[in-house]
């Protein structure tokens, strides 16, 4: 892994040593490196705030899938970002049919983040939100039945009752967070913030993702792009309705490894 954004004077003035190889600039991050690199942004008193970051890959020519499911198209490197981006959140926010496709488990604790969320008050993995105006979910799944932190289930008003008690009996906390069957990503980033839920991780899919930008509620897009061609009919990162003005986010980092470049963009 190596830094090409941004670029400071230490980086700049790094040379090659014998061998031609870069000092600490290539080769695998730890995972302090990667979290330091992906950490939350805080308050202006230093404490926690609400941020909605997405991670989401996508192959050179637009595809956020193959077949169906995102791990064709990453990497371990783009599976180290991800298990980090999990570890330093609170929740992940995931759509229902990424549920169903990607086949979601509860998010596990990480000994080599337990002290580090024990010091940020967080328990000792993220919660799962997931997003389903229908509740058309197995809660016999460990995801809603054995999770080491409940499964919040983020629904509306006109949710199917039979469905909504299925949902509790399996463990999960269910919340009304929208209109007939529809979720307002509004009112689900609001939800979760009550729970305490400030850093907030959606991996999407391409459906919530977009919904969340339509909303204006995304703060940061960490993207893997992968250098890979796929063509074929598969989604992009984000789709849904478009917005009127495309959305401006700026480059906070950039970093590379065997080809594959992680970007950070966040909202100005």
């Amino acid at each position: 892994m190596r830094r090409l954004f941004p670029v400071t004077d230490e980086t700049a003035a790094r040379a090659p040593d014998q061998e031609g190889e870069e000092p600490d600039g290539t080769g695998e991050w730890s995972l302090a490196e990667l979290a330091a690199a992906y950490a939350y942004p805080t308050s202006d008193d230093g404490g926690p705030r609400t941020w909605l970051r997405a991670n989401m890959v996508s192959t050179l020519d637009g595809a956020a899938q193959h077949d169906g499911r995102s791990q064709p198209i990453s990497c371990p490197a783009d599976m180290r970002v991800f298990g980090t981006l999990r570890a330093l959140a609170d929740v992940v926010l995931v759509g229902a049919e990424t549920v169903r496709q990607e086949g979601y488990r509860p998010a596990r604790a990480r000994a080599e983040f337990a002290r580090a969320r024990e010091a940020a008050g967080q328990g000792p993995a993220p919660a799962v939100a997931v997003v389903s105006g229908g509740l058309d979910l197995d809660f016999s799944l460990p995801l809603y039945t054995s999770p080491l932190v409940p499964t919040v289930v983020l629904t509306g008003t006109d949710a199917p009752a039979d469905r909504v008690a299925a949902a509790e009996r399996a463990g999960a906390r269910v919340i009304v967070a929208g209109e007939g069957r529809r979720v307002d990503p509004v009112r689900a980033v609001r939800a979760l913030t009550g729970l305490g839920y400030t850093r907030q991780l959606t991996e999407g899919g391409p459906r919530l993702l977009g919904q969340l930008v339509a909303a204006d509620v995304l703060d940061e897009l960490c993207l893997t792009l992968s250098p890979m061609l796929t063509a074929g009919d598969a989604q992009r990162i984000a789709g849904g309705p478009g917005v009127s003005v495309p959305r401006r986010f700026a480059l906070a980092s950039l970093l590379e490894e065997d080809g594959f470049l992680f970007g950070r963009y966040r909202r100005p």
